[in-house]
């Protein structure tokens, strides 16, 4: 294999690769949500054994405690997978962390609680990011006013490429009826 070959892909490109997957997603919200998951699906089945002593943390909302803990899992990996419903998934989330307090040991004594919280509340707040053009600025170039009987074009901020085609109709209308819009 020569050294311009793609047979082996090293660290770096994996970890490229990963850092790409995840800046597109609410990567954070879905992990502490996960991490939330296990404390409260977890603790009403575990035993604690200190020599010939069992102390079982068992309560009869076991099952509830289950199905709590997978279905803030699904949530987690739904906020991976399927960030365009991150706003369900977190509200669900939230709600579902509320409802471990009284059902799953205090809410898997209160890490899973606030583990889920934590990413409930970072999914909802997510927003995807505005890609930059090639040059690495955010705005582009557009139609300024017009100085001595000449148009130039300067950087308006705020204003993307496909807006330019729409420059003259947004400057000769702004103005129009004193700077309101009307319908009719």
């Amino acid at each position: 294999m020569s050294a311009e070959s793609t047979g082996s892909r090293g660290f770096t490109y994996w970890r490229l690769r990963f850092r790409a997957w995840r800046g597109n997603r609410p990567f954070w919200a879905g992990l502490f949500t996960l991490f939330g998951s296990v404390p409260i699906a977890y603790l009403p089945y575990a035993d604690v054994r200190l020599g010939n002593i069992t102390i079982a943390m068992a309560t009869t909302a076991g099952a509830g405690s289950l199905i709590i803990g997978l279905l803030l899992a699904t949530l987690g990996l739904t906020m991976w997978f399927h960030s365009i419903v991150r706003v369900f998934a977190g509200v669900a989330a939230i709600v579902l962390a509320l409802v471990s307090l009284p059902i799953s040991n205090i809410g898997g004594f209160l890490v899973g609680f606030l583990f889920a919280l934590i990413g409930g509340a970072l999914s909802i707040s997510w927003a995807p990011g505005v890609p930059q053009d090639e040059a690495g600025e955010d705005t582009v170039r557009g139609l300024a006013a017009i100085s001595d009987g000449a148009a130039t074009d300067a950087v308006i901020p705020g204003r993307r490429a496909d807006d330019e085609a729409d420059a003259h109709v947004i400057d000769a209308t702004t103005h129009a009826d004193g700077g309101r819009n009307s319908a009719g």
